[in-house]
């Protein structure tokens, strides 16, 4: 029993951390980490990077043409060039990014319907749990083809989506079915006792064909766009012109955690 209740637990904690992630859930863990300062959108006639706070920020970018903070910049031609191959770069990433973002919310509220569905023994309350998963999923679904989807991605809207209201979700499951399932474990009632064993023997399996298999097929689809982000960096670094304060436009940065640094240092 004690091994079970070790994964029910186990697979909360995978529920509200790992899906922004796509799999760190598991030991697979993505070589690459990049983040912006930029809320960004996507438009038929170039791509817009604001933000509220540093320099610059308003830029946008379109055909070979780049406007910082409302005015023009002049580039080389072979600035023109890199700048169309980042403009082309994240119009293409977009759907990837948008696509992953689904699926792992589908399979984040696939465990959490997996547990439902598996531990939850009355019949109206399980009911009850999987129609407000299903409300929840639908909500965070229809978020994402309204941001990502659209062409449009703010700086924070994963913490809300992945993190936050992921986590109100499990709270609540946590407050509902364990309840139960602690009633059932102390009950002393043998026929009970019987019914939660069998119930926790088929979580495993359960987990494994909802989430795992999934979760690592998604993951390796995140790891396949490490080298485009790379290839934005790249294009950042080789900017011949710089901004008013003599930097390169940083639109994306590189993020390491320890791990990735003493990595990189035995490089």
């Amino acid at each position: 029993m004690r091994r079970h209740m070790l994964s029910f637990i186990a697979l909360l904690v995978f529920a509200t951390t790992a899906v922004a992630h796509a799999d760190d859930g598991h030991a697979h863990h993505l070589a690459c980490s990049y983040a912006s300062d930029y809320d960004m959108q996507v438009k038929p006639n170039g791509i817009a990077f604001t933000r509220e706070h540093g320099d610059p920020g308003d830029v946008f970018i379109h055909d070979g043409a780049l406007r910082v903070d409302g005015r023009p910049v002049a580039v080389s031609a072979a600035d023109a060039a890199r700048l169309r191959d980042y403009e082309h770069e994240v119009r293409d990433l977009l759907p990837a990014v948008a696509g992953i973002a689904r699926d792992g919310v589908d399979i984040g509220y696939a465990a959490l319907t997996t547990v439902v569905a598996t531990l939850a023994d009355h019949g109206d309350e399980q009911a009850h749990l999987l129609h407000e998963l299903r409300d929840r999923h639908d909500e965070a679904a229809r978020r994402i083809d309204e941001t990502l989807g659209q062409g449009k991605w703010e700086v924070g809207e994963e913490r809300d989506l992945f993190g936050n209201d992921l986590q109100k979700t499990v709270t609540d499951l946590v407050g509902n079915v364990t309840g139960d399932i602690v009633k059932d474990a102390l009950s002393g009632d043998s026929t009970r006792l019987a019914s939660l064993q069998a119930r926790t023997d088929a979580l495993d399996a359960s987990i494994d064909k909802a989430v795992n298999a999934p979760a690592e097929k998604l993951g390796q689809r995140a790891e396949a766009l490490c080298p485009r982000f790379t290839h934005l960096q790249q294009l950042q670094q080789q900017f011949q012109f710089r901004l008013p304060d003599g930097q390169r436009l940083q639109l994306i940065r590189f993020n390491m955690d320890r791990t990735d640094k003493a990595s990189y240092a035995q490089r």
